[in-house]
């Protein structure tokens, strides 16, 4: 049984502005969106095991190890192409969780393309795509490993570039589960039902905003109190569900300098936008 440990990156993401357009029957909302990729990253580790077996290594502390989605990644890619082969997976964590930044779709995503190629399974982009809806809306995103607009629940994807630039990522002290988000947003009365012209809404609504911001701030008011720090520097916004927030900077030295003033308060980081996700090519 090969022991031998092969590391991928798996980034995270932005949301440089996020509508939320409607809501289908079945209760999922339909998001409008641009995603970009940034270059804060976990590492997933990958070895591949000749017995079938899928396991984790130093499990997630509070995540049960058949409910993390690296395992569930490679069980559905397993299951979906019969492979005999199994491999064990470390999980190197650098994206917080609950931040809205896709960490968690990140690392199964990588898990997707790394494991493909590895137990050369011989699925196409698009192939692993389709697999990857049923792990998460916005697992596919990270397998087209491209900045997107994403419409749908956020599996429709087309390629939307995203200019040059550096962002301060504020990162306050709370977990914001995606869920209890959008189950706050629906309460409050903001969705509007499905049947909207998607295509539309770039032409009629503002870009820039985060529908889900104001619930957020709501819910868990140090979201706001990070959002008014940056103010003093610029426009900045919500990313996802939260909690983190961000604002886009010509230069790493402006990014540096803001987050070097803000730090006596706020953690948080500087990361550069990606365009295309480091493993694109290898899918």
């Amino acid at each position: 049984m090969s022991r031998n440990f092969l590391a991928f990156p798996a980034p995270a993401k932005l949301n440089l502005y996020l509508h939320i357009v409607g809501r289908r029957p079945d209760g999922y909302h339909l998001l409008d969106s641009h995603f970009r990729l940034i270059d804060l990253a976990d590492t997933v580790e990958v070895a591949v095991r000749d017995d079938g077996h899928i396991e984790l290594e130093a499990p997630t502390p509070g995540v049960a190890p058949e409910d993390d989605l690296v395992v569930r990644a490679a069980r559905c890619l397993q299951a979906a192409t019969g492979t005999r082969l199994g491999a064990s997976l470390r999980l190197t964590k650098r994206i917080p969780m609950g931040a809205g930044l896709g960490g968690g779709s990140s690392d199964a995503a990588t898990v997707l393309m790394a494991l493909n190629r590895l137990w050369e399974t011989g699925l196409d982009r698009r192939a692993l795509m389709e697999l990857a809806v049923g792990l998460g809306a916005d697992v596919p995103f990270f397998i087209f490993g491209r900045s997107a607009r994403a419409t749908g629940i956020g599996e429709i994807l087309g390629d939307l570039p995203a200019p040059a630039a550096w962002y301060v990522v504020l990162r306050p002290p709370v977990h914001v589960p995606t869920v209890d988000a959008f189950k706050f947003f629906s309460r409050k009365g903001l969705t509007r039902e499905s049947g909207v012209d998607i295509m539309q809404t770039l032409e009629t609504t503002q870009r820039s905003r985060n529908d889900l911001q104001d619930a957020v701030c709501e819910m868990f008011p140090v979201v706001a109190e990070a959002l008014k720090s940056l103010k003093n520097y610029g426009a900045p916004l919500m990313t996802g569900s939260g909690s983190c927030v961000f604002l886009a900077c010509e230069t790493q030295d402006q990014s540096n300098r803001i987050l070097t003033a803000l730090s006596d308060k706020w953690d948080g980081f500087v990361a550069r936008g990606l365009n295309v996700h480091p493993l694109y090519d290898r899918v």
